[in-house]
């Protein structure tokens, strides 16, 4: 490369770094215990399980379940059924104060023995969650959509870094063999050395961890660019009808949703409401699959409300299947607990990478004379993206 062509590169590298390193050692941070947030939550649980009944204990209607929940909270509205991932013969009725349902409200969550029909659990939700809490600040650091998209604008710029600094390293290499840390001279230069060996050795990782992170910043902008596109084409049949008298039973439209996607399986199910989840004149049976790929890709089946006639049920759009892929390669969700413990190691690298990142560039402003020193001439130590 041209000197022009690497002080332009170190200019990117040293600002994008400058910028999103903060950020991104506080989402590495608070990452790291959320790659185990299963292990977790398991730990601290203390929700009831269903009690032992023989194996061939049929299930019990849905209905049922439904019709008990309404009149535990006659006041409240089934808004979710789902069927409870972490306990076998469980199932979750979600509860709303209002019909629609508006963004922020908290449901009431009552937990089904799904064979007896039995109320084992109720949660209101609150706060008070750890694990919760450092998954919201990790996401948009208590700042809603806005802290969201911020955060993806981080994500951004730490890509462009870590691009930049390879650009950097390259001439470097030429130089000296892979994996060289040079241990006599200012300490400054084996930081240095140690710093571009962790992040060229987990540049793929980070990479990946970066993009599927930016991607997850977009979820909702996403979603309801789906929704935007679907659900004018399903509502504009009804449009001027009354609403429906009343809904099908909800056990035909789980059978009309099986029967449509009969590889997959049933893992919740939307009601008819307004604004936040669907529409009020379809169910939405959510379904998966299962193999350990397809078991992380979700397909709605959409079901008239009335009738519980099938409408449609088509896969999503490749977007929302980049958002399904990227969610359990973010924190290594899908290998079982050896790829967490790998994920997490690597997690522990990349926040030696940016820590010692910071440590070089306040050094470096520190100590402007051993920063040019003869031990630290080479094209990626005089421009290597820690800012002078």
């Amino acid at each position: 490369m041209t000197a022009r062509s690497v002080k332009w590169w170190a200019l990117v590298h040293k600002w994008t770094s400058l910028i999103c390193t903060l950020f991104l050692l506080m989402l590495c941070i608070t990452g790291l215990p959320l790659i185990f947030h299963d292990e977790i939550d398991e730990l601290f649980k203390s929700e009831v399980s269903a009690r032992d009944l023989p194996v061939d204990t049929p299930q019990a209607p849905l209905s049922r379940l439904i019709e008990a929940a309404r009149t535990r909270h006659p006041q409240r509205y089934v808004q979710v059924l789902g069927w409870d991932d972490d306990r076998a013969n469980i199932v979750n009725v979600f509860l709303s104060k209002t019909p629609e349902a508006p963004p922020g409200e908290r449901f009431l969550k009552l937990s089904f023995d799904s064979r007896t029909a039995e109320l084992i659990g109720e949660d209101a939700q609150q706060d008070g969650n750890l694990m919760r809490t450092i998954r919201i600040f990790h996401r948009d650091m208590l700042l809603g959509l806005p802290g969201e998209l911020f955060l993806g604008f981080m994500g951004l710029l730490f890509v462009a870094a870590l691009v930049s600094g390879v650009v950097l390293y390259a001439p470097f290499m030429r130089r000296l063999r892979f994996g060289t840390v040079r241990r006599d001279g200012a300490p400054r230069v084996k930081w240095l050395d140690l710093h571009n060996l962790a992040g060229a050795v987990t540049l793929v990782w980070l990479l990946a961890v970066g993009v599927t992170g930016v991607i997850n910043t977009i979820s909702l902008p996403l979603f309801s660019a789906w929704r935007a596109e679907v659900m004018p084409e399903l509502i504009a049949p009804h449009l001027g009808k009354p609403p429906p008298a009343g809904w099908a039973d909800v056990d035909d439209v789980v059978a009309a949703a099986r029967r449509a996607l009969e590889d997959n399986t049933p893992t919740s199910i939307i009601f008819p409401t307004v604004a936040r989840f669907g529409t009020p004149r379809h169910f939405i049976v959510w379904t998966k699959g299962s193999t350990p790929i397809t078991a992380r890709l979700f397909t709605p089946a959409m079901l008239d409300a009335e009738t519980g006639q099938l409408v449609t049920a088509r896969g999503l759009p490749w977007y929302l299947r980049a958002l399904q892929v990227s969610r359990p390669l973010h924190f290594g969700d899908y290998g079982g607990l050896p790829l967490k413990i790998i994920w997490a190691l690597l997690d522990l690298a990349a926040i030696i990478v940016l820590a010692s990142g910071i440590y070089l560039w306040l050094g470096k402003r520190r100590s402007p004379r051993l920063a040019t020193g003869a031990q630290d001439r080479s094209p990626v130590a005089a421009t290597s993206g820690i800012p002078p």
